[in-house]
């Protein structure tokens, strides 16, 4: 059982984003959802949905870099280099260290390169790699967590959030899904992707 992380479900004036956590996650504990400017968030970690390459000059991820400096992205596009295939896969993580508050930033890729994912798994992909991050890291005790894949890359409000809530069942409260067969993994994956056989 992984170790107990607070999320906070965070959107910035955007009530159906809220809306749709909340269709999912408004029971669980330890998850809150939050209509608040996500760059100043309590939380130790915030993350940064962004690209397979380590661009941060877009979108949320462009805020992240104004707010705690260019260095950010220079570091993670170093690591990425460093990588067998020079970039992160979506599914992947890299967890930067700010200098300030919050701490670190978690970068979990969205997309490969900007653009719209709305047809994918991508949501569920990057948030398993969010939570498997964050739950093995001991100082990591909280972290922000923005829509995975709902500004550039265009997917439901509800899709991302069942996306997103699936991954949380399966990392934080061990709900692992088996596939006897070749047809139940196929059910599966059309589910998250709001589709049905």
């Amino acid at each position: 059982m992984p170790k107990n992380l607070n999320i906070q479900l965070t959107h910035y004036n955007t009530p159906a984003l809220g809306a749709a956590w909340g269709t999912h996650f408004e029971f669980e504990p330890g998850v809150t959802i939050r209509n608040t400017d996500i760059t100043t968030t309590d939380c130790n970690a915030v993350v940064s949905p962004g690209n397979s390459f380590g661009f941060m000059d877009g979108g949320l991820d462009l805020a992240l870099s104004r707010t705690f400096g260019w260095g950010i992205q220079t570091e993670l596009q170093n690591r990425i280099k460093q990588l067998p295939l020079g970039e992160l896969l979506v599914g992947q993580a890299e967890i930067i260290p700010t200098g300030t508050t919050p701490q670190y930033v978690v970068c979990a890729p969205t997309m490969h390169v900007p653009g719209p994912v709305a047809e994918s798994v991508n949501a569920y992909l990057a948030m398993k790699a969010i939570l498997l991050a964050c739950t093995s890291r001991p100082q990591i005790h909280s972290v922000a967590v923005p829509g995975l894949c709902t500004g550039t890359g265009k997917m439901p409000f509800e899709t991302a959030a069942y996306q997103m809530y699936v991954a949380y069942c399966e990392v934080i409260k061990g709900q692992v899904p088996e596939f006897p067969v070749f047809t139940d993994a196929t059910k599966y994956d059309l589910a998250l992707r709001k589709r049905k056989i």
